[in-house]
């Protein structure tokens, strides 16, 4: 009996290593077909979307004759728009989109600003789609914004090119990031760092991390400035920018320092409106898409 038992255990495992080798036998032997998909978390605001066709453009430009696909990470910009009558794939929907029409490299680029807690949900459920049977051979995910040294450097020179000319040594730029509870959010810190070597009156806060904006509006006071250029550290100027940002509430950064006798002057730009800005996403994607050759 056990003797049975051991054979049908035999045959049920050279039959599973069969199908397996003939499954990759079949996966490599498709023809190759590229593909990039570009993951952006979203905005409702019609305004923001510059940012969005700016970098499709770059991309498309860096990649002639590469399939460019879009996913958004969020749930509830993507319910937003679909009640507007604007269907947005999620990250998942945009690969078995892709896995189904037969695409067997496929670079994902985040368009994120740190490697926060979306970066790293997004690495995992790529690679969970790279894992299927007969699906991709080869997908890799690309760096956010700021990942390495090199990265903090170049963003740095963007942001100094960009500060407003009319602007004085006296005066502060404000930016706007995002902000986490995921340990990455160090980032902005670390960045405020960067830019302070360069100049001592850029400052960078966050919505919904550290610096919070009353700590910079102390630090604002301390150096006893009166004017502030405020500019979203973000790669679209959506709801947080128009908002919470450049609002009228008294909740936002412009209420809150106008309030101290500190003038505020928004730029209403994200950072995915800056050809140089983009071009660092696009960096981090042609490494990826080194790896295919």
């Amino acid at each position: 009996m056990k003797q049975k038992a051991y054979l049908l255990v035999l045959i049920l495992a050279v039959l599973l290593l069969f199908s397996t080798f003939q499954a990759l036998g079949m996966t490599h032997n498709r023809p190759i077909k590229k593909g990039i998909l570009l993951v952006a978390f979203g905005s409702s605001i019609p305004e923001a979307q510059i940012s969005f066709q700016n970098i499709d453009k770059k991309v498309k430009a860096a990649f002639p004759g590469t399939p460019v696909r879009w996913g958004y990470t969020s749930h509830i910009i993507r319910k937003i728009l679909a009640k507007k009558g604007q269907h947005l794939d999620s990250v998942e929907m945009a690969l078995a989109r892709m896995m189904d029409e037969g695409f067997t490299h496929v670079a994902v680029q985040s368009l994120h600003t740190i490697s926060g807690m979306e970066f790293h949900d997004l690495q995992i459920n790529a690679h969970a789609f790279g894992r299927m049977a007969g699906g991709f051979d080869h997908i890799s995910v690309g760096y956010p914004l700021l990942a390495t040294e090199d990265d903090f450097r170049r963003v740095t020179e963007v942001i100094l090119r960009h500060i407003p000319e009319e602007r004085k040594k006296d005066e502060a730029v404000v930016l706007m990031g995002h902000g986490t509870t995921h340990p990455s959010n160090a980032f902005y810190a670390a960045l405020m760092y960067h830019l302070q070597r360069k100049d001592a009156n850029i400052f960078v806060g966050t919505v919904e991390g550290a610096p919070e904006i009353d700590e910079i509006k102390e630090m604002l006071l301390e150096k006893k400035i009166k004017k502030a250029y405020l500019m979203p550290f973000m790669s679209v100027a959506g709801v947080h920018a128009r908002e919470d940002l450049a609002g009228e509430d008294e909740g936002s950064w412009k209420s809150i320092l106008t309030k101290e006798g500190i003038g505020c002057v928004p730029i209403l730009k994200g950072t995915a409106e800056y050809d140089d800005m983009v071009d660092i996403w696009v960096d981090h994607l042609k490494e990826e898409m080194a790896l295919f050759e």
